[in-house]
């Protein structure tokens, strides 16, 4: 394997992103964006890059590991928990969990989205 095919990112800070769309309905306050850039796509195992704007939304999550890269903000749980998002907060999120996400400064996260079982 080469070197070249060995790098995901050279800067993922300043990868380009693509817009993605949000649903109306999943925005509670604000304008938020979202944009995000697939990196890597492996025997199920999806690694990339995501950004989102400040403001409200609502999510139903995937089987994911990401890491905060810049930004801050809160997910809270249906269950009533709740996770601060700040630079360097490794987060593990279940297939199923309803979350809202509260971001009061535009966030940009690595992550990693794990096969379903």
């Amino acid at each position: 394997m080469a070197a070249d095919d060995r790098v995901l990112s050279t800067d993922v800070m300043t990868e380009p992103l693509s817009a993605d769309e949000l649903s109306p309905s999943d925005v509670v306050a604000g304008s938020p964006r979202v944009a995000s850039a697939d990196l890597e796509e492996s025997g199920g195992v999806s690694i990339g890059a995501w950004e989102i704007t400040e403001g409200v939304v609502t999510d139903t999550e995937v089987d994911e590991v990401f890491l905060v890269l810049a930004g801050s903000g809160q997910i809270a749980f249906d269950d009533g928990s709740t996770v601060t998002l700040q630079p360097g907060a490794l987060v593990r999120l279940r297939a199923g969990d309803r979350t809202t996400w509260t971001i009061t400064e535009t966030l940009r996260k690595v992550y990693v989205i794990l096969p379903s079982p």
